[in-house]
């Protein structure tokens, strides 16, 4: 089988930049093309150049429609409103599309989902093995250790320039938990505290979010319960973790039905 080409989006940017050094170096897969915003001022560059590996006779263009028709898949680490419109040009191709993004809303995600009926979609808020290892183990924690002696907490530090809060793997590891206290997140997750707040209230889910510096990510789930706590973290330190793992999240999908795929099932860890 001839190597998978891939379009990155967002190509310019560091996240953009990993996944072609990423693709670059994975057996199997190649850069088919490299997209940017319109006015972007990379328009035109060599993607390989910008990314530092070299000329790979790409350039770095602001026209998706005829990179995804020629291409094999996308990964797409952007925005929202983004990665929904390249959803759909994944749809009418029929090609597979590797989503990072995070914070999207209901609304968006019934779109991806909408899209995923023509085009084989593997959506997760973290691509990495770690993380995704992490959330396994933070179902069956959640499980053992019942909400009336174990209360759970998860606290996630990004970096100063993340916008969206709580972070989708912070989210990812919150469903994990509530997954394994068969409850639903939205309806028991606390996402602030301030003022006079009262006790806490039993089974709920706590989120804490920090910013500042570089922090590439830094995630734990406490389980606090009388006399004794368990923290289970996860640390990245390179980005090229989440680019690696979202190649071969495209690489897996290759020649999959069209659906809507997680990580939990790119690794093969069960039902997400």
């Amino acid at each position: 089988m001839s190597d998978m080409g891939l379009v990155v989006v967002g190509a310019a940017g560091r996240m953009g930049q990993a996944l072609i050094r990423a693709i670059h170096s994975i057996p199997g897969a190649k850069v088919a093309a490299a997209i940017e915003r319109k006015g972007s001022p990379q328009i035109g560059q060599d993607a390989g150049q910008l990314a530092g590996v070299g000329t790979l006779g790409v350039s770095i263009s602001d026209d998706p429609l005829p990179a995804f028709a020629k291409a094999d898949g996308v990964l797409d680490f952007t925005m929202p409103a983004a990665s929904v419109e390249f959803a759909g040009y994944a749809a009418q191709a029929r090609i597979v599309h590797v989503i990072g993004t995070t914070g999207c809303g209901a609304e968006d995600d019934a779109k991806i989902a909408a899209a995923a009926r023509h085009a084989t979609i593997v959506k997760s808020g973290n691509m990495s093995l770690g993380v995704n290892l992490l959330a396994v183990l933070v179902e069956q924690a959640a499980k053992a250790l019942g909400p009336e002696d174990f209360d759970i907490e998860i606290l996630e530090m990004h970096h100063r320039h993340k916008v969206d809060a709580p972070s989708g793997t912070a989210l990812l590891l919150g469903e994990a938990a509530a997954r394994g206290r068969a409850v639903g997140l939205a309806e028991n997750s606390v996402r602030v505290r301030d003022g006079h707040t009262g006790a806490r209230k039993p089974g709920t889910v706590g989120f804490a979010t920090l910013r500042g510096g570089s922090v590439v990510g830094d995630h734990s789930v406490i389980l606090a319960g009388p006399g004794e706590r368990i923290t289970l973290s996860h640390h990245a330190e390179d980005r090229a973790i989440f680019a690696r793992g979202a190649v071969r999240a495209a690489l897996w999908a290759r020649g999959k039905k069209a659906g809507l795929y997680s990580m939990r099932d790119v690794l093969g860890l069960g039902a997400s």
